[in-house]
């Protein structure tokens, strides 16, 4: 049985892995504090709501009904257990999704073997990453594992959460240098959602 910290599941999703009908489950905690962030509840540490015995029962049963199953968060490359949540999904005949930010590029690597896709969430240029995350040096995690995405072959899809008061023209200019120096595309732009935003003045913002 896997060890790893799910807070919530999410039987059926055609948005969380473009293309794909997946169940999406949500990991516990996240070294990050990204003033966007829209599931603030995920990112303390903690044991998680779901035991995963209640996950793979329902993974069971939705055999031939999904085409995979995501794991999100908060950050999953967080949970020790991850690598073997996702062999027990894979053996129950799913492909697999990862979304990530990147801020554990050895366990990021360990994983990589076992996914079919990543969403990879690019938040800033690499040099101005910790006015986003709030963490020091998470610029520097998030290159790292970028060069293991791109070099891994496993598909991926960047995305960039736009907050006009958090990232304007010139940083979105400088971060798709940052991914072309790495050869890397551009990242798809996502608006910023209110819903779940613990940061007021963010939400007070009108974004476009």
């Amino acid at each position: 049985m896997a060890e790893i910290a799910i807070s919530g599941l999410e039987p059926h999703s055609s948005v969380d892995w473009p293309g794909e009908l997946v169940a999406v489950l949500f990991c516990q905690g996240c070294p990050w504090a990204c003033r966007y962030c829209h599931n603030t509840a995920l990112i303390p540490a903690g044991p998680g709501t779901i035991p995963w015995d209640q996950v793979a029962d329902l993974l069971s049963r939705r055999r031939g009904l999904l085409d995979g199953v995501v794991i999100s968060g908060g950050e999953p490359t967080l949970q020790k257990g991850l690598a073997d949540a996702l062999r027990e999904i894979r053996a129950m005949g799913f492909r697999t999704g990862l979304h990530t930010g990147g801020p554990y590029p050895a366990r990021l690597a360990e994983v990589l073997p076992l996914l079919d896709w990543v969403g990879f969430d690019v938040k800033a240029p690499f040099d101005a990453y910790d006015r986003i995350t709030g963490a020091p040096g998470s610029g520097a995690k998030a290159r790292d594992s970028l060069i293991l995405l791109r070099d891994s072959g496993v598909a991926f899809d960047l995305r960039t959460t736009v907050h006009p008061a958090l990232l304007g023209p010139a940083d979105l200019a400088r971060m798709d240098a940052d991914l072309a120096a790495l050869a890397l595309p551009p990242s798809r732009r996502q608006p910023f959602r209110a819903a779940g935003c613990a940061d007021q003045a963010l939400c007070d913002v009108a974004c476009p």
